[in-house]
């Protein structure tokens, strides 16, 4: 099998001192890199705004399983509420889970954080999560402001700070170390990025990271109205290219996505695809007034646009290894 992942031909040097234009295709070894897509089946997502969100176990393993076949090789999913903290929540991912692994030993899902204040309570449950099959863990390195949509145009009433300080970063990079869980970064903010990069040439990232570039769409991300209350730079070409020059020469493998949008109608999924890029979908994320889509729906458009560019689309086990994620055997043995 090819080998593909850190170490592969870069598409940015410091030294160009120009940037990429925003539809500039990749060379051809870059572009049959196997795609990788992540599909977030649910999020804070209610059936309310969604009836085809996955909620429930049963939804979400039958859902996860569409879109494995489908296309994905990535599942992300939340369970319901974050107030579930250690074993209790392990419990409830697993009852969606357990039967996916059992189908597809190789797939690689994985959830998020619990809400809780001390690191254990919102962390600890990552842990038990890695030794029954989890491979993947959220690290959000930063702080953001977040709120809901408000009459007056202004932030409703959820508002609140996203944060995870310097102090919780260090000890999710650990844990990650000593899990042998690849680190699933979700870039909000510029400054998040520049956080990456800081620990990426430090030497201490450790292995399987995955940075997302999340752009905030034209619906809000916590109650889904169109608003001008989002977060982080907008869903277009030239905000890409802005990450992708704060990238520099860091090979990590990364992704689009938008929240409270469309990234393959905002042209963004086809950018990344060109660009030798990779794409994150799925009704945690999707914003919009059309007819509300399922999750396997978002894959196969994806799917659709990697088929016109001759890119191949990556199974699970392939995106494992593009992403360079461990093993608990190898991480034993080290």
């Amino acid at each position: 099998m090819m080998a593909y992942g850190p170490g592969s031909p870069r598409l940015w040097c410091p030294a160009d001192q120009k940037p990429l234009a925003p539809i500039e295709r990749v060379t051809d070894r870059l572009a049959m890199t196997p795609l990788i897509i992540e599909a977030a089946l649910n999020g804070s997502t209610p059936k309310s705004r969604n009836p085809n969100v996955p909620r429930s176990p049963e939804e979400i393993t039958a859902d996860s399983l569409t879109c494995l076949d489908a296309g994905a090789a990535i599942i992300h999913t939340h369970i319901e509420g974050f107030t579930l903290t250690g074993d209790l929540a392990v419990v409830d991912y697993m009852a969606g889970w357990q039967p996916v692994l059992a189908a597809r030993p190789d797939a690689l899902v994985y959830g998020t954080l619990a809400g809780a204040q001390s690191f254990d309570g919102r962390f600890g449950h990552y842990r038990a999560l890695a030794r029954l099959g989890m491979r993947m863990g959220v690290i959000d390195p930063g702080s953001v402001n977040l709120a809901s949509h408000g009459d007056d145009g202004l932030p409703g009433k959820i508002r609140f700070v996203y944060q995870t300080s310097h102090d919780d970063i260090a000890g999710l990079m650990a844990l990650h170390e000593e899990e042998a869980l690849g680190p699933s970064i979700a870039i909000y903010e510029p400054g998040y990025l520049r956080t990456v990069l800081a620990w990426y040439r430090a030497g201490r990232m450790p292995p399987g990271a995955f940075v997302k570039f999340y752009f905030g769409g034209p619906y809000n991300m916590l109650d889904g109205q169109r608003s001008n209350i989002t977060f982080g730079l907008p869903p277009t070409p030239m905000a890409l290219a802005a990450y992708r020059e704060m990238m520099g020469d860091c090979d990590l493998p990364w992704a689009v996505t938008v929240l409270g949008g469309d990234v393959t109608s905002l042209g963004l999924a086809k950018i990344a695809i060109d660009q030798g890029g990779h794409v994150r979908v799925g009704l945690e994320d999707w914003g919009g007034e059309v007819l509300p889509p399922r999750n396997a729906d978002l894959v196969a458009q994806v799917v659709e646009l990697a088929n016109a560019a001759g890119r191949p689309v990556a199974d699970c086990a392939t995106a494992a290894s593009i992403l360079g994620l461990p093993t608990r055997k190898d991480h034993a043995n080290r």
